[in-house]
């Protein structure tokens, strides 16, 4: 049996919270501070380093920088944190906690449809454990997907199994590659480590807004699959998951690119889009429900007004780096919000259906374009479509071929300038924004794309977000349709082991089952799924 492998490391540090710096003193100006505050020599330190680095941006004329500080001593470190006696300064003991490894043996390897970051992490603490898993995937690898996307926004044709949405990596491959959640969870350091280890910058481990960027994660997401490999897993590109043989309420084997793989084990991780995948499951009669999501546009500003609109006189200083925001508002049972904002980035053609136009956001790691855009959308549930969890999935495909046939079905994408948006006219009257979906725009009237409670919505949600970052409600910015791809429309119910209630041995997980939304929720996800079969099962002889 393999070594197991501990989620949590083993540390005793010293934590200084609260350390404030001006802009421009850099990192070691923090630390000199913390060990001031500790009331410590510089020789009694063992290690130093930073464990969140934040922007207090809330006076835009005398801004600051707020760190927290680790420090390892040579001395006693539970005796100066009580001889400092300051709520700020705090000892965190992280003590190992190792993998409990199941009894019950395995007659298969286990098998995961999906290769996003759900289906890529459970898969990895899998391989490294012993299970040697065999993992389905219905785009293909990262180099034939890059190809084939690019193709498509160069005009060449879309390719409905390897596209923005399918493919090694999963759609966060084509993104800003954010690394934000709002779970407090110890398996995002173990996360953020292994990004690291498979070629991340060091700073995802302690900014306290880490992104890669769509360029290095193309990187990473191989170098795991080259781990997974040699360690006795298995991946098959282009090979849908297709049906599964049910016996005694439980997964007996899986059919996929034409081949029948017997397994008792079966995580279902395929991303929100899979929207046969699904069907297949209601058609099988498991526990699914509809999962409120949102729709919406994307809109983009230039990125030197964004900072602007958030750093006033420091805009552009480097140590700084892009704006970014995130803003929302209610008003009664709905809400308008930003959502994955791509610094310096470009709004992308991302369907994965023919005849239809979706739109997403990517950054690449140096976000250097001139453009900022974000997703501006409108919660959406089942007062909007119904109960049936299909109700969800045509409601979007709706509003996405609608959104082809007023682009002139062409994958063109609508589009229309705030300033015709709130006017209610349609017009693309383009100022200082230039549009950045490459197969080009047509100028449209978003009234006509949405239902009214959409549109009454998006238009509130400008003019507030206007107050809280001048100009976001700018004439010339740029709306561009449609946003649909926000999370999964559907929830597929799990008992607390994470199996379906329906039937043994199939684990739905990640963003697609309902459970996550974004890289580092999913690949959580993916983790406590793979836990869960490593407490069951025995590793493979």
């Amino acid at each position: 049996m393999l070594a197991s492998l501990s989620l949590v490391m083993e540390s005793i540090m010293i934590v200084i919270t609260g350390i404030r710096t001006e802009i421009a003193q850099g990192t070691q100006a923090a630390i000199e501070r913390a060990i001031a505050e500790l009331g410590i020599k510089q020789s009694n330190v063992k290690n130093s380093y930073i464990i969140k680095a934040s922007v207090d941006a809330r006076r835009r004329t005398n801004m600051s920088m707020v760190y927290s500080v680790g420090l390892e001593l040579t001395c006693d470190e539970e005796e100066a944190v009580k001889k400092a006696n300051k709520p700020s300064i705090t000892l965190r003991s992280t003590e190992q906690t190792p993998l409990v490894f199941g009894s019950q043996k395995l007659n298969s390897r286990p098998v995961i449809a999906g290769f996003g970051p759900a289906g890529m992490f459970a898969g990895l603490l899998l391989a490294q454990n012993g299970y040697r898993p065999i993992i389905l995937e219905r785009g293909g690898d990262v180099d034939t997907r890059v190809q084939a996307v690019e193709g498509f926004w160069q005009g060449k044709g879309l390719d409905t199994a390897t596209n923005v949405q399918f493919g090694e990596g999963g759609a966060g491959t084509f993104s800003d590659g954010k690394l934000i959640t709002r779970i407090n969870d110890p398996h995002c350091n173990y996360i953020l480590r292994e990004f690291v280890r498979f070629g991340a910058p060091q700073e995802i481990l302690y900014k306290a807004k880490p992104h890669i960027g769509t360029d290095l994660l193309r990187g990473i997401v191989k170098a795991i699959r080259q781990e997974i490999i040699s360690l006795g897993g298995e991946i098959r590109f282009c090979s849908q998951l297709e049906d599964f043989i049910i016996s005694e309420n439980k997964v007996q084997s899986v059919a996929a690119g034409g081949e029948s793989l017997p397994s008792q084990v079966l995580v279902l991780a395929v991303g929100h889009s899979a929207r046969d995948t699904f069907e297949l499951l209601q058609n099988k009669q498991l526990a699914l429900e509809v999962k409120p999501f949102s729709v919406g546009v994307r809109i983009e500003h230039l990125q030197s007004e964004i900072d602007k609109g958030l750093f006033g006189e420091f805009a552009g200083h480097s140590a700084l780096g892009k704006g970014e925001y995130q803003l929302s508002h209610r008003r009664g049972e709905r809400a308008v919000y930003t959502f994955c904002m791509c610094p310096g980035g470009t709004v992308v053609p991302s369907a994965s259906e023919e005849n239809s136009v979706v739109v997403n956001g990517m950054s690449e790691y140096a976000r250097d374009k001139a453009n900022a855009n974000s997703a501006l959308v409108v919660s959406v549930d089942s007062r909007d479509f119904g109960d049936n969890p299909m109700d969800a999935i045509r409601f979007q495909q709706r509003l996405e071929r609608a959104a082809f046939t007023a682009g002139g079905s062409s994958y063109k994408a609508p589009a229309q300038t705030v300033g015709d948006f709130l006017k209610g006219r349609t017009g693309l009257n383009l100022g200082r924004v230039q549009p950045s979906y490459s197969i080009g725009t047509k100028a449209s009237n978003m009234l006509d794309l949405f239902p009214q409670q959409i549109t009454d919505m998006m238009r509130l949600g400008l003019l507030v977000f206007d107050s809280k970052i001048k100009g976001f409600a700018a004439h010339d910015a740029v709306l561009t349709g449609v946003e649909t791809r926000t999370s999964s429309p559907v929830r597929i119910l799990r008992n607390e082991n994470g199996e379906s209630i329906s039937i043994g041995g199939l684990y739905p997980c990640g963003e697609g089952a309902g459970y996550a939304g974004g890289i580092m929720s999913a690949a959580v996800d993916g983790l406590k799924i793979a836990e869960s079969i490593i407490q069951k099962y025995a590793p493979l002889e």
